[in-house]
């Protein structure tokens, strides 16, 4: 009868937890009896217990992810880049009559699209481009609390320096003054107002876009960048489809293969000519070197091999 009470004693140290949840163990050189017929929970359900005990793994203050970038966050330097890069040249269709003349038309960003203001706009001024046209954004322009978005060369008149750039062969610009005989882009501009009410707050281009999305429609059309792409060797466009720069490239071809690089190293040659080094990634990891001489690539390293 006394072994029977052991037994039975032994039994409710080993299975009784406390408030914690902690399996209370009998003291160290104390014998342990069990029954031949008693029957104690297996490693699993001992898990198992303790997994309900445990807070919900989406409540615990540890998360390890990133916090989400705040959309109340100015709009930083490398953002406004990604704007002029991904926006300015690119084609939209355009889906409502745009007001012609220099004080343009403005938008509300975020709000839905003034119709009233829109029709206003039109009967005083005019339209400058019309529902089902092919447009494209050909300047922005960043104020404090608007973005400035020039469509077809905007209303106001202004002819840009990159118009007057003519490439001459072998890739060296040269600036060509545009007089009474040379043909220009005759296609009325407009310009809009993109107001925020506020300090430029961050974006995508792809964010911006959605803002102008109720004059300008940018989902069926053909990216410039794309349309550029499509100019060059089939060479380089396949290096660019495989994300790698190539010997013979020049910058913008290993910004639309790679993107920017993580630093840049400049230096002279020995016939005195400006070497610049574009380095991708960090040593030990894989690290690519993409050497230009002038505009053009002439040697392009990964380590390691």
């Amino acid at each position: 009868m006394s072994w029977l009470a052991s037994t039975m004693v032994t039994a409710a140290l080993l299975l009784g937890a406390d408030a914690s949840g902690v399996i209370r163990f009998p003291p160290s050189g104390e014998p342990v009896h069990f029954s031949p017929d008693e029957t104690l929970p297996g490693l699993q359900e001992i898990l198992q217990s303790a997994d309900k005990a445990q807070p919900a793994q989406g409540d615990s203050q540890g998360s390890s992810d990133p916090p989400a970038k705040s959309k109340d966050a100015p709009l930083q330097p490398e953002s406004r880049l990604a704007l002029v890069r991904f926006v300015d040249g690119e084609f939209a269709r355009v889906v409502k009559p745009i007001p012609a003349g220099k004080k343009g038309f403005h938008l509300k960003a975020g709000a839905p699209l003034d119709d009233k203001a829109l029709q206003m706009a039109l009967a005083t001024y005019g339209s400058a481009i019309n529902p089902g046209d092919q447009a494209q954004i050909t300047s922005l322009d960043f104020k404090d609390r608007e973005i400035v978005v020039d469509i077809n060369g905007g209303g106001r008149g202004k002819t840009r320096l990159r118009d007057r750039i003519h490439m001459e062969v072998g890739g060296i610009p040269s600036v060509t003054e545009v007089g009474p005989d040379t043909p220009a882009n005759r296609s009325p501009g407009a310009t809009l107002y993109l107001d925020f009410e506020r300090p430029l707050p961050e974006m995508t281009p792809d964010e911006l876009k959605q803002y102008l999305s109720g004059l300008l429609d940018f989902t069926k059309q053909h990216s410039a960048a794309v349309q550029w792409v499509e100019t060059l060797p089939p060479e380089v466009q396949k290096a660019i489809q495989d994300k790698r720069a190539v010997v013979g490239m020049d910058h913008e071809m290993v910004l639309a293969a790679i993107g920017r690089p993580d630093r840049k190293v400049r230096e002279k040659g020995s016939d005195g000519g400006e070497i610049e080094d574009w380095i991708y990634g960090k040593p030990p990891e894989k690290t690519i070197f993409v050497q230009f001489e002038g505009d053009k690539v002439t040697k392009v390293e990964q380590f390691p091999q």
